[in-house]
C-alpha cells in the first residue's frame, strides 16, 4: 500500500528494485488491492513481477465501490460485483491467475455466504487459487469457510496490537486457517524511527491515526523503549525485534511489512534469523497488555469497517 499512496510520494523505480530485490531474497508473497491508488498499485505489481511471475505468490482484495461517483469507497461485495472485479484486478496484474484472494472488507449489505460462493466460482473457473478475508469477525469466518474452505485472514496484528488472541486466533487454528498480519511495525512506529505526524505530508495516512495524534504520540514511546532495549542487547534493529516476535507466534502467521525501500526490505528479512529468548519474548509480551498503549487503533470511519 505504501507504494502507491498514504506514506509520502511514490517512487516507482525504487518500488520496482524493491519488489524484485525481494524475490532475490526468498521473499515470495506479495500483498496488494485493487483500492491501493487506486488501481495503481495492482499495476505498479505487475510491471515489477513480468517475467518474474511463476516465483510469487500475488494476493490481492476487491470489496470497495471506486471512482469519482464514489470518492468515500463504499463496500460492495455483492457476487457480480466480486467476479467482475476479480477479471480487472487480473488485467491490471497482468497474470492469468490470483494466487490469494480477499474480500478487504466485510458488507454488512450482503451475506457471506453469496460473496464467497461467488469466491468459489472464480476458484472453479481458475482464476483464483486460493480465498482470503480481512478484519473478519470469528462467525463470519465460520460462516465463509463453511462455503468454501478460507485460507488466510488478514487483519492488523503485531506487539502494539494484540485484539486477535482472544478469539480470532483461537478460530483459525481450529479451523486449519492462516494469520497475515497487516502493519506488523505499527505503521513504522515500532521502528523507533516514525516522525510525528506534523511533520508528515498533508495526505500521509498517519495525521489521521489516533495513536499518533498529539499526546498519543508520546505516551507511546515508552513501548518503542521496550522494542529498543531488547533490540539493543541482541545486537539487532527495532523492527527485526517486532518482526521476530511475530515470527515466534507460529508458523501460520506471516506478517507482510509493508516497506517500500531496499534497504530497509533487507533489514526485515534478516529478522527471520533472529530467534528471541524466553525472557525477550516475556518481556515484549507486556507492550500488548490492556491499556498500555494509548489511542485506538482507527478512527471512527475506519473501525465501522471492522467486522466483529
Amino acid at each position: 500500500m505504501g507504494m502507491s499512496q498514504s506514506y509520502g510520494t511514490p517512487d516507482d523505480a525504487e518500488s520496482i528494485a524493491t519488489v524484485q530485490r525481494a524475490l532475490e531474497l526468498g521473499v515470495t508473497l506479495f500483498d496488494t488491492a485493487e483500492v491501493y491508488g487506486p488501481f495503481r498499485n495492482e499495476e505498479l505489481l505487475g510491471r515489477a513481477l513480468k517475467g518474474r511471475r511463476e516465483r510469487a505468490v500475488i494476493a490481492t482484495k476487491f470489496g470497495f465501490d471506486i471512482g469519482a461517483a464514489n470518492p468515500e469507497h463504499g463496500l460492495n461485495s455483492r457476487p457480480e460485483h466480486v467476479l467482475q472485479v476479480a477479471d480487472q484486478c487480473l488485467r491490471r496484474l497482468d497474470t492469468a491467475y490470483i494466487d490469494l484472494f480477499y474480500q478487504h472488507r466485510v458488507d454488512p449489505e450482503v451475506p457471506i455466504e453469496d460473496t464467497v460462493g461467488a469466491m468459489a466460482r472464480l476458484v472453479e473457473q481458475g482464476k483464483v487459487r486460493f480465498l482470503g478475508l480481512s478484519e473478519a469477525g470469528a462467525n463470519t469466518i465460520r460462516r465463509a469457510h463453511a462455503v468454501h474452505p478460507i485460507s488466510a485472514l488478514q487483519s492488523e496484528y503485531s506487539l502494539w496490537e494484540r485484539n486477535l488472541e482472544a478469539g480470532i486466533i483461537p478460530t483459525l487454528r481450529e479451523l486449519g486457517i492462516g494469520l497475515v498480519p497487516f502493519s506488523p511495525l505499527g505503521r513504522g512506529f515500532l521502528t523507533g524511527k516514525a516522525p510525528r505526524p506534523e511533520a508528515t505530508s498533508d495526505d500521509d495516512y498517519r495525521r489521521k491515526d489516533p495513536r499518533f495524534a498529539g499526546q498519543n504520540y508520546d505516551r507511546n514511546m515508552h513501548l518503542v523503549d521496550i522494542v529498543t532495549g531488547v533490540a539493543a542487547r541482541r545486537g539487532a534493529l527495532p523492527p527485526q525485534v517486532a518482526l521476530a516476535w511475530l515470527l515466534q507466534q507460529g508458523t501460520d502467521i506471516v506478517p507482510i511489512p509493508g516497506t517500500k525501500r531496499r534497504a530497509y526490505l533487507e533489514q526485515n528479512v534478516a529478522a527471520a534469523a533472529l530467534t528471541l529468548t524466553q525472557q525477550e519474548l516475556e518481556q515484549l509480551e507486556a507492550i500488548g497488555v490492556p491499556g498500555s498503549v494509548a489511542g485506538p487503533r482507527y478512527g471512527e470511519d475506519m473501525s465501522r469497517l471492522i467486522d466483529r
